[in-house]
């Protein structure tokens, strides 16, 4: 079964009350299964724009050392390629 595994970027801006412009960006880890998985295969580089849907689940893992480590990540079940192609404005996928 085909996956992908990689970090997106979201930034988010704001003025604050003397104007100034302030932005903060998150990192999230995205997973996508089976055919999301191809698409982002062969359309998705770094830099690319899209509009991602999914579930947010938390799992845990015990380290080498006993340490518990968790790790939130975005399951994808909805992608939308946002990226201007010649052959395409807006591609719709759905798990």
């Amino acid at each position: 079964m085909k996956v992908a595994k990689f970090s997106l970027a979201t930034t988010e801006s704001y003025k604050d009350d003397k104007g100034q412009t302030h932005s903060q960006t998150e990192w999230h880890n995205i997973v996508l299964w089976r055919g999301l998985a191809e698409l982002a295969e062969k359309h998705l580089k770094k830099g690319s724009m899209i509009h991602l849907e999914g579930k947010n689940p938390t799992r845990s893992f015990e380290e080498k050392q006993g340490v518990k480590r968790y790790v939130t990540e975005l399951v994808g079940e909805e992608l939308i390629l946002l990226d201007k192609k010649e052959d395409w404005h807006i591609a719709h996928f759905v798990l």
